[in-house]
C-alpha cells in the first residue's frame, strides 16, 4: 500500500461523516452529497500531493467539494438557460376559430325544421346534388330547394350572415343546363 491509500483511509475514517454532512448541506440530498464526497476524493487523490496528515486532506476535499459543487451548478444554470432553444418549436394550431364555426353552425341547423335540417345536412355536410336529396327524402326536387333556399335564410340569421349576399352555388350539372 502506498502512503497515499493510508491517507485516503485515515480521512475517510476521521472526517468521513464531516464530509458526507458537508456533502449535504451544499446538495441538499444525502445521494448527491454522497457523489459530491466521491468526485473530490477522486480529484484530490487522483494528483500526487504533499499532504501532511488527515487534517490537510480534509481541508483539501472540502475546497473540491465547494468548487464541484459550484462548477456543476453553474453548468446547470446554464443548461437550463440554454436546452429550451435546442428544441425545435412546433406552433400548436388554434382550433379557437374552428370550435366558434362547429358551434355556430350547430346552432343554425337547431333552427331548423326536422325536414330542413336533413335537406341541408344531405346537400352540404353529405355533399348530395339537389336531385339526389329529393330522391333520399321522397321529396321533388322544387320543394327540397325550396327547404334549402328557407334553411339558409333562417341559418343566415342566426349564424349572423347576410342572406342576400350569399351567391348559392350550383354543383349539379342538370341544374346548369335548366338555366340554359
Amino acid at each position: 500500500m502506498s502512503a497515499d491509500d493510508d491517507l485516503m483511509r485515515e480521512l475517510l475514517a476521521r472526517a468521513g461523516g464531516r464530509l458526507a454532512a458537508y456533502g449535504y448541506l451544499l446538495t441538499g440530498t444525502q445521494h448527491a452529497g454522497e457523489d459530491l464526497v466521491q468526485d473530490a476524493i477522486v480529484k484530490v487523490f487522483v494528483r500526487r500531493r504533499r499532504l501532511a496528515n488527515a487534517a490537510a486532506a480534509e481541508g483539501y476535499v472540502r475546497a473540491a467539494m465547494r468548487t464541484l459543487h459550484l462548477d456543476r451548478m453553474r453548468r446547470e444554470s446554464r443548461w437550463r438557460r440554454v436546452a429550451p432553444g435546442l428544441v425545435e418549436r412546433t406552433e400548436l394550431p388554434d382550433h379557437a376559430d374552428a370550435v366558434a364555426v362547429a358551434d355556430a353552425v350547430a346552432r343554425g341547423l337547431d333552427a331548423l325544421s326536422p325536414r330542413q335540417r336533413t335537406a341541408v345536412v344531405l346537400r352540404y355536410f353529405d355533399d348530395l346534388p339537389v336531385v339526389e336529396v329529393a330522391h333520399e327524402m321522397r321529396l321533388a326536387t322544387g320543394t327540397v330547394k325550396r327547404y334549402l333556399s328557407e334553411a339558409l335564410e333562417r341559418m343566415g340569421g342566426v349564424l349572423g350572415a347576410d342572406p342576400e349576399r350569399t351567391e348559392v352555388v350550383s354543383t349539379t350539372t342538370q341544374d346548369k343546363e335548366a338555366r340554359r
